[in-house]
């Protein structure tokens, strides 16, 4: 008879050890796929791994964030970002306008476009304090105006904020739109090159033809400036100036290189309403009868120079502008309330003072 093997409890070390050797031993069958690691191990793993990924993406999306900025900061400093404006905070008058008339079919056309597609091209102003000074889109602006009479969708206007100031950048930029979009007349482009100069902008007019006019021939700056001769010898008197010709604003700027400027004065000074060619027809008579131009004289000279004297203030409000050519002066009060007497008053005064004046020389 065999003898029994008595049996004893196993120790307790021996058995934690016997299940971290089971842990540690890798499974030898192919077809288990169920992982030793607890599972509360493996929900941590995968949650720190998609930690980590999301961290990735998220400073990823920042820095596409902030390149997107500062590309927006960049793009808004350089004017090239539309914004919404209220009408009322864009002044219109900001500076001196190159366009002289106001076409109303072209107009009710740009009205119906507003009213129907909206404005693809937006206006362009710059900062003047708290508001807004017009530098081009004149047009589309009185468009947006009369349209939000009726329609409040049209209180706000798109505009590109430029840093042009009011200088010769902010004239420069109307000029080039203007010649883009639509061409300025001769007499337009002599005029706003007058005006500008006449502001201070530029030191001459000369100069402003220059810089407004950079990218043209000189042959063409040479004809804005005989064009911008006829507007300072003759702007204040001609009614329809804007439908000169080329030819014909050419040979008004020989004519008065060559001393016309007082018989031309003289012919337009005092007569009534005219149309464009009653108007041309009444100067060429006043070039039949004018003196004959000098032979010796250079062809293509420069126009004679207009002097503008500073303004002088008056007490009360108004002031006294002043202009000197050759062999004429001009004075024109402004905002002042004159009578006739007063006026021939002030004339046999200065009559008097110009006789002691050449007296005494």
């Amino acid at each position: 008879m065999a003898k029994r093997r008595r049996l004893t409890a196993p120790d307790t070390a021996e058995l934690e050890q016997l299940e971290a050797g089971f842990a540690a031993k890798p499974s030898i069958s192919p077809f288990e796929t169920i992982s030793s690691t607890p599972p509360i191990a493996q929900v941590a793993a995968e949650a720190a791994t998609l930690n980590g990924m999301t961290a990735v993406t998220d400073r990823l999306a920042l820095a596409q964030d902030q390149g997107d900025a500062a590309r927006w900061r960049d793009a808004q400093d350089a004017g090239l970002v539309a914004e919404m404006l209220p009408l009322d905070q864009i002044d219109a008058d900001f500076i001196r306008r190159d366009r002289m008339v106001e076409d109303e079919d072209a107009m009710a056309e740009l009205l119906e476009s507003l009213r129907v597609h909206g404005l693809r091209t937006p206006i362009e102003v710059t900062r003047d304090g708290d508001s807004y000074g017009l530098i081009s889109g004149f047009r589309r602006l009185n468009a947006f105006r009369r349209l939000a009479d009726t329609d409040p969708r049209f209180a706000e206007i798109p505009a590109f904020i430029r840093e042009a100031g009011s200088g010769q950048g902010a004239y420069v930029s109307m000029v080039e739109e203007n010649e883009l979009r639509s061409n300025l007349s001769p007499y337009e482009r002599g005029r706003i090159a007058v005006l500008a100069a006449g502001q201070g902008v530029f030191a001459s007019t000369e100069a402003a033809v220059d810089v407004l006019f950079a990218a043209a021939s000189k042959a063409k700056r040479s004809k804005v400036r005989s064009f911008a001769m006829v507007h300072e010898a003759l702007g204040d008197l001609l009614q329809h100036p804007v439908a000169l010709s080329e030819k014909s604003g050419l040979k008004l700027a020989s004519a008065l290189r060559d001393g016309a400027q007082t018989k031309l004065r003289q012919a337009l000074a005092g007569v009534g309403e005219l149309d464009p060619k009653s108007e041309w027809a009444l100067l060429e008579d006043a070039l039949k009868t004018s003196p004959a131009p000098s032979k010796d004289k250079a062809r293509g000279g420069r126009p004679q120079q207009v002097q503008r004297l500073p303004t002088v203030a008056l007490p009360g409000g108004g002031d006294i502008m002043a202009e000197v050519s050759a062999g004429e002066l001009r004075i024109r009060v402004r905002g002042k309330e004159v009578s006739a007497e007063d006026a021939q008053d002030i004339v046999g005064k200065l009559a008097e003072y110009l006789g002691e004046f050449r007296r005494e020389t």
